[in-house]
């Protein structure tokens, strides 16, 4: 998992459904989509899921779906997204499989660690930077924590929360593996050009960090 991360919100963008979102992305190279909506029914939330998934099929991007792991399974997703209050991952983990794609938000080093050890396939840090896309993203936690996490786990790490085309370089370069998106991507002129946009400042920035070292 490396690149950008996209989280669908059809909702910042009147006129932009979740599929128009996710299809920009899979265009653009983004690494991963995640379907976000906490509004839906079950129906509706499969029936979303179902067409990004057949969009998704035949690229390299791995598609996840929020909080859901019914609907991941039902719609045959790489995997699901949960935060801290959501299922434990040790229990998505013995329902999903070994080759799940299991995702956790973690805001601290001991939260990723744990989740880690329960079996998450990544660790989503955040909310590094200010964000009005998600009403619990709590106080950020800044770069620092970026780089804690990566010095404390295996598995990769999504930096997540206010990031944008002025702090994505820095962030990859603070030690993440991939940068979840929202407004960036969902509220910009050009949905695929703003992804291949952050894409090559994510970019500069892991070149920064290998060069460091770090």
């Amino acid at each position: 998992m490396r690149g950008i991360y996209v989280i669908t919100d059809k909702d910042l963008c009147p006129g932009r459904s979740h599929l128009d979102i996710a299809l920009a992305a899979v265009e653009a190279g983004a690494c991963c989509v995640q379907l976000r909506d906490k509004s839906l029914c079950g129906r509706e939330l499969v029936e979303t899921a179902r067409s990004i998934r057949c969009a998704v099929m035949s690229g390299r991007v791995k598609f996840i779906v929020n909080d859901r792991m019914d609907v991941a399974l039902a719609v045959g997703a790489d995997g699901v997204h949960l935060g801290q209050d959501d299922i434990p991952v040790s229990s998505a983990r013995a329902v999903m499989g070994e080759d799940a794609i299991i995702g956790v938000s973690v805001a601290s080093v001991e939260e990723a660690v744990r989740g880690e050890n329960d079996g998450a396939s990544y660790v989503a840090v955040g909310s590094v930077f200010a964000t009005a896309t998600k009403t619990d993203a709590g106080v950020p936690v800044g770069l620092e924590m970026i780089t804690a996490v990566k010095q404390a786990v295996g598995v990769p790490v999504v930096a997540i929360g206010g990031i944008n085309i002025e702090n994505v370089a820095l962030v990859a370069q603070a030690g993440a593996d991939a940068a979840a998106v929202v407004s960036a991507m969902v509220c910009a002129p050009d949905m695929r050009e703003a992804v291949v946009e952050l894409s090559r400042e994510f970019e500069k920035g892991f070149a920064a960090r290998c060069i460091g070292g770090n």
